[in-house]
């Protein structure tokens, strides 16, 4: 088992990254360039690699949700 202090910083971390892949996942969706911030985006490079990644961002953060629920449910415990 994992000491509770290594639990905890595990489900600190995890939310992190959970809050900067769900920006990672809105900022490359289909449907940023089509809004008015977003119309000159797909005239960049970098946002055309960036926007081919979206996929894979998907399951950085599903990856991440999912673990991150475990650690916080087996050592906060089930809240209802």
């Amino acid at each position: 088992m994992v000491s509770a202090l290594t639990a905890t910083r595990v489900i600190v971390v995890l939310g992190i990254i959970n809050l900067a892949s769900g920006l990672l996942v809105l900022f490359s969706c289909r449907c940023v360039p089509v809004l008015r911030f977003g119309k000159g985006l797909m005239k960049h490079g970098w946002y055309k690699g960036f926007y081919r990644l979206h996929g894979y961002i998907w399951w950085i953060f599903w990856g991440s949700v999912v673990v991150h629920a475990i650690f916080a449910i087996v050592y906060l415990g089930w809240p209802f």
